[in-house]
């Protein structure tokens, strides 16, 4: 019997790292089944790309969309043009779509209007906050997907509230965690990384923070911005800081002629960096400041006390069992926690279950015996 096609999506960068043990683990079943891996081009850089697929051991793309960036809505509908034809030549037994990014969102929802089943990995994680579109795409994708793989118990009672029937809902663990155990040992040197890219400013390990930000509410108001500089500014006064600025980060603080504050203080600011990279400084870090989610995760399974600069968190269990503080923009809340880390290192928390590299697993057994 020939083996089966399951079209595997990525789209944004967070992606690759959730998608990489998975793939792995339905080549080792190849027999069976067949993934094909689409990537959108969502967000594109072919050099970040390239370094991505090889750091991860991800095969080169079999489809990639080119998509790019654009609005929500002129993103959203490029993907849903592009994605359709590939399902009509490939005719996949189903489409597994990871995360909460635009393309997990359109893919979905092409594929089940031509009647395939959608996977969806990471569901029924929930911040409430419908101003983030990140929330709206979780909720749309939990909502027409055929299996849903959960990272943390809590996020079943979040779908089964939703009307979501309990017998669609598996607790997998969290991939994302897959990818972080198999490479901890590969990361980059803190020293490795600092002499890449030339830094004079002599920091060492686990006496420095790294810091990371990039979501809209963080950057496009230049009020907010100017506030989370200033803060990080009076941070480096205590503690240098490591900021990989990301491109869009980087564009609002040029526009808001912000970039001087930075450069001007103990702070080592760095363009984009691999994956090898930034769990390389992660590891090596006495704090993180960040607004994403993934590093929320990555920093409770390390053990490193994480700082939110964030209202909310789709990710509680790294706040009830992990290393993380949600603070906000708040500069006396954010001054107060890392004071508190410098004084008294912090939350130490524990890993949660099911954290253990095997997510992908119990992934690929699941959708196996579901579908074949």
């Amino acid at each position: 019997m020939m083996p089966k096609t399951i079209v595997c999506v990525v789209g944004a960068r967070p992606n690759f790292m959730k998608m990489a043990p998975i793939i792995r683990q339905l080549l080792l079943a190849k027999d069976r089944v067949v993934p094909y891996l689409v990537h959108t081009g969502q967000h594109y850089d072919q050099s970040m790309k390239d370094t991505f697929f090889r750091q991860l051991g991800i095969p080169e793309p079999d489809r990639d969309l080119g998509v790019g960036s654009g609005s929500h809505a002129v993103q959203t509908a490029n993907v849903m043009i592009r994605f359709e034809p590939v399902l009509d030549e490939v005719k996949p037994i189903a489409v597994l779509v990871v995360g909460d990014v635009n393309s997990t969102v359109a893919c979905g929802l092409v594929a089940v209007k031509k009647n395939i089943p959608v996977i969806h990995v990471e569901a029924g994680l929930r911040s409430f906050d419908r101003d983030m579109p990140e929330e709206i795409n979780r909720v749309l994708t939990d909502q027409i997907s055929d299996l849903l793989f959960t990272t943390e118990r809590a996020a079943q009672a979040n779908l089964v509230r939703e009307g979501i029937a309990p017998e669609r809902i598996k607790f997998s663990g969290n991939v994302m965690i897959d990818s972080l155990l198999a490479n901890c040992q590969q990361a980059d040197s803190l020293e490795q990384i600092l002499q890449r890219y030339g830094v004079e400013l002599p920091i060492c390990k686990k006496r420095y923070a790294l810091l990371t930000m990039h979501r809209p509410s963080n950057v496009d108001d230049p009020e907010i911005l100017s506030r989370l500089v200033s803060v990080i500014t009076n941070i480096s006064r205590k503690l240098p800081v490591v900021f990989p600025v990301h491109p869009r980060t980087q564009q609002k603080l040029n526009e808001a002629g912000l970039l001087s504050e930075l450069s001007s203080q103990e702070i080592v600011l760095l363009p984009p960096v691999g994956y090898l990279e930034i769990l390389g400084l992660m590891q090596s870090a006495q704090l993180v400041l960040t607004d994403s989610g993934g590093l929320q995760e990555e920093t409770t399974a390390l053990g490193v006390p994480c700082v939110t600069l964030r209202e909310n968190t789709e990710r509680p269990i790294t706040v009830t069992e992990g290393t993380n503080t949600i603070v906000g923009s708040d500069p006396d809340k954010i001054m107060e926690c890392v004071a508190d880390i410098l004084a008294t290192g912090g939350k130490t928390g524990r890993v949660p279950e099911y954290w253990d590299g095997r997510a992908a697993v119990r992934i690929v057994d699941e959708i196996l015996r579901h579908y074949l």
